[in-house]
């Protein structure tokens, strides 16, 4: 399985990823870890991803999609992976579709996780993070839904849409469910082919 994972800052995407990475024997790619990774380990990349986060900006398109393009090439994303944190943006799933496509693969699903915002709020100020006011959650909540609900536009072909409140047990059998159902219609349909 080949996914990408989609939802608001507190939507509980690094848990379910955890969760969904383990029960499909897969690898869970978060963008924050690969930064983690390459910073810490002074690759060229992660030193000019450094210099960007230094300065308290954004890693450009170029940095990211070449971090992420690299991790997708390992050998542990053969049987599938799960993306969190990538693509953000139309631009970067483009690149994303171009890779695969490339590698003769492509996307199974795209999850979204679906959150009330006063939810998102309550779980995010919960955590106590200094840096966690209501105005800086708003305001992510914002940047969130200008740059990354396009995409659910632009995958609404593989668009799976879970309401993510409730039990974190409950919320990954909604997902794993939903992705038992596509992976049925995938074979019924690869079957119909072969038997025309």
């Amino acid at each position: 399985m080949r996914l990408v994972l989609i939802g608001p800052p507190g939507a509980g995407k690094g848990t379910q990823a955890a969760i969904l990475g383990t029960a499909l024997g897969v690898p869970h790619i978060s963008t924050g870890d690969l930064f983690r990774e390459h910073v810490g380990g002074r690759t060229p990349l992660g030193r000019r991803a450094a210099e960007y986060l230094d300065a308290g900006a954004l890693v450009p398109d170029g940095v990211t999609n070449a971090m992420v393009r690299e991790r997708l090439t390992a050998p542990d994303t053969a049987r599938g992976f799960l993306l969190d944190g990538f693509p953000r943006t139309t631009a970067q799933a483009d690149v994303l579709a171009e890779h695969l496509a490339a590698e003769g693969q492509q996307l199974d699903a795209v999850v979204e996780f679906d959150v009330p915002e006063d939810v998102v709020i309550q779980r995010l100020l919960s955590r106590g993070r200094t840096d966690d006011t209501e105005q800086v959650i708003r305001h992510r909540q914002e940047v969130y839904r200008s740059q990354t609900a396009p995409l659910l536009t632009y995958y609404e072909d593989l668009l799976l849409t879970v309401r993510a409140t409730g039990a974190v047990e409950d919320i990954a059998q909604q997902v794993l469910d939903a992705l038992d159902a596509v992976r049925e219609r995938r074979e019924a349909w690869s079957a119909t082919r072969r038997a025309s």
